[in-house]
């Protein structure tokens, strides 16, 4: 087979085994499994073929016109280079990974079935967005996969947690789409052409009108889908979804998705500095912001979450400082120590019964009951804390040495405030980043008060999934920095000395600082006894995931989850901890500019419906009624009064005419 035959079938296979789990989820269940599994590990295999044969050669470019709309056409167009090559084995390896955990996690869940077959499709919607050569084409990916997000979001739709969660992703998102859309648009008339060869082509001869302004306005839906500050908010809560959709939607799709079409329409944005710089600024707020929020969260999950957003947030960075390659480099070590991560989390969660860090820290031995979730989440931690020589180190590296080849004036595309934004805010967020990870290792492994609960071991699936997944984390950088150049153009990524020896200090300081903090304070938490815990104070952390709850009894009955004597992130934190708890009150900020004036127009125009337009309505059907009823009286039934109505009526004409005349 042709190169382009093995990659349409790429995106094609997942999105026919989603629709084969679908129709035989009822009938034939003994084929849902392995159709969840077959068809993205199929994907997977010839994405690798078609990494191997592409090479980091010259761009693979196949286009057919879809039909006749104009002076813009549509086509079904293909463009594979090196990193859409890469990025399409990351999504493969990631969903392979995350739909055979599943089959463990998920064993008795009767809506398995679809959510088998909506993972597919969301794999699908990823690999279409990867592969597509043609902007529109990447849209219909682009919308699929919010569509399939709020489905798996809300997956466990009893609970009212995520309702909301499902539906604010939605419309967050969706926010962000909207001039996202416009953008589009507007970039395909200036380029006449929504292929994307022909539209870098055009930007390489200046032919962009308007660079800053569709800039922008491609920003705002890459804001959203990559939850980037401002529109962000949607991420945390979207941990109310299973944990193997936590970590499909944080290492491979979705949030991905917004990183990697900046990477690949990044000379559209280095057309105009002011876009860059507000890149820079948007990836710097994102990074710091998410350090200090996940140093604050109770639940495992949503550490994590904001974890996703920070690590985001160097992407952005990177590409701020228009270096796609530290970019998708990063992109892609995150995407396997994140899932790790997660799925580690996940059997986290299942032995302990809770999300709740505060009730981790009261059991003893919890590492001694997964075995197989501590040392895994251990290499994760090391690799997103950028500590030496795992995957994170290299790929985080190579962005702080970006930024500063940038910040030293050595671009002449970029300006160098980019730069120095860019470097100064990622070695903050390598210290938070260091720290909230350290702090989550602590509470969640060592934790002291009473006897861990056994639940038995977890399914094999499970844990397999664990040591694939911690081979690239802890390998993958090491090696990648060596052969992925020839993928991304040649660019070198290799650290600098500078930003190695300062982000890999910073990092150690900050795993030292808390867990000095976290040995001060846990003397406090062994005297603070875990049924002595009162109700949380901080709304929804610590909520018990209900895959947790279907799995066994949990193991506190109705305890709810108080504040943590032990946290350290309160000491290191003070009082700037319960603002950072709530994510700084930017949810509260938008309901009250948006949320409440929405639904006070919608109070006015329910009031305008039925008080104004209503009364107009019932007013127009009482009159006929009135004169129906007056009619319906003077039918007696007697013949005289017939004839005598007549006769006067008859008379009356009469004289009207004579009248008539007479003026005439």
């Amino acid at each position: 087979m042709t190169t382009t035959t093995l990659a349409v079938l790429v995106p094609l296979l997942p999105f026919l085994g989603a629709a084969t789990g679908l129709l035989l989820g009822r009938t034939a269940p003994g084929f849902v499994r392995p159709l969840a599994v077959l068809p993205p590990l199929a994907a997977l295999a010839l994405a690798v073929v078609v990494a191997v044969r592409q090479g980091g050669d010259q761009a693979v470019n196949a286009a057919t016109e879809l039909t006749p709309t104009g002076s813009v056409p549509i086509e079904l167009a293909l463009y594979i280079d090196g990193f859409a090559a890469l990025v399409a084995v990351l999504v493969g390896f990631v969903a392979t990974c995350v739909q055979i955990y599943s089959t463990g996690y998920l064993r008795d869940d009767p809506r398995y079935p679809s959510y088998a077959a909506l993972v597919s499709l969301f794999t699908s919607a990823m690999l279409l967005v990867v592969y597509s050569g043609d902007l529109i084409v990447l849209l219909v990916g682009w919308e699929i996969m919010g569509i399939c997000s709020y489905f798996l979001v809300g997956h466990y739709w009893e609970t009212p947690e995520a309702r909301a969660a499902s539906l604010k992703a939605f419309l967050v998102t969706k926010l962000g789409d909207v001039p996202f859309l416009i953008g589009l648009f507007a970039l395909a008339t200036d380029a006449g052409s929504f292929q994307i060869t022909k539209v870098l082509d055009t930007v390489s001869h200046g032919g962009l009108d308007h660079p800053t302004l569709i800039a922008l306005l491609l920003l705002a839906g890459v804001a959203g889908k990559s939850a980037q500050f401002p529109l962000h908010t949607w991420l945390p809560d979207a941990m109310a979804g299973p944990t193997p959709v936590s970590a499909l939607i944080h290492a491979a799709t979705m949030v991905a998705a917004g990183v990697y079409f900046i990477a690949r329409l990044l000379p559209v944005f280095e057309a105009s500095q002011a876009a860059m710089v507000v890149l820079a600024v948007m990836a710097a707020v994102t990074m710091l912001g998410s350090g200090l929020a996940a140093l604050a969260q109770d639940d495992i999950k949503r550490v994590l979450a904001y974890s996703t957003i920070g690590q985001l947030g160097y992407m952005t960075g990177a590409l701020a400082v228009g270096d796609r390659g530290a970019a998708v480099f990063h992109l892609i070590s995150h995407g396997a120590f994140k899932a790790l991560l997660f799925l580690a989390a996940g059997v986290i969660i299942h032995a302990s019964g809770t999300n709740s860090l505060a009730v981790m820290s009261r059991m003893k031995d919890l590492r001694a009951r997964i075995p197989d979730a501590y040392w895994t989440m251990t290499v994760a931690l090391l690799a997103l804390a950028a500590i030496p020589p795992f995957s994170g180190f290299f790929s985080k590296e190579s962005v702080l040495g970006a930024a500063e080849h940038v910040a030293t004036g050595h671009s002449e595309h970029v300006p160098g405030a980019a730069g120095w934004i860019t470097l100064v805010a990622g070695l903050l967020t390598a210290l938070l980043t260091a720290a909230y990870a350290t702090r989550l290792w602590l509470l969640t492994f060592y934790g002291r008060g009473v006897e861990a609960p056994d639940h038995g071991r977890q399914p094999l699936t499970m844990t397999v999934v664990l040591w694939v997944l911690a081979a690239p984390s802890l390998a993958l950088g090491a090696f990648a920095y060596r052969v992925l150049p020839d993928w991304f153009d040649g660019r070198d990524l290799t650290p600098t000395l500078t930003t190695s020896v300062t982000g890999t200090g910073v990092a150690l300081i900050g795993g030292i600082v808390t867990y000095a903090a976290w040995r001060h304070t846990s003397s406090i938490a062994a005297r603070v006894p875990l049924g002595a815990v009162a109700a949380h104070p901080e709304g929804d952390a610590g909520l018990v995931e209900a895959e947790a709850i279907a799995a066994h009894e949990p193991a506190y009955g109705d305890v709810a989850y108080a504040p943590d004597p032990a946290d350290p992130g309160r000491l290191l934190l003070g009082p700037l901890h319960r603002h950072a708890a709530v994510g700084f009150h930017l949810d509260v900020l938008y309901t009250a500019l948006f949320v409440r004036p929405v639904q006070a127009g919608a109070a006015l125009v329910r009031f305008l419906d039925r008080e104004v337009v209503e009364t107009y309505v019932r007013g127009a059907g009482a009159l006929p009624r009135w004169l129906g009823t007056a009619v319906r009286r003077a039918q007696t039934g007697n013949l005289q009064t017939y004839v005598s109505a007549l006769l006067a009526g008859t008379v009356v004409l009469a004289v009207a005419v004579v009248l008539v005349a007479t003026g005439a």
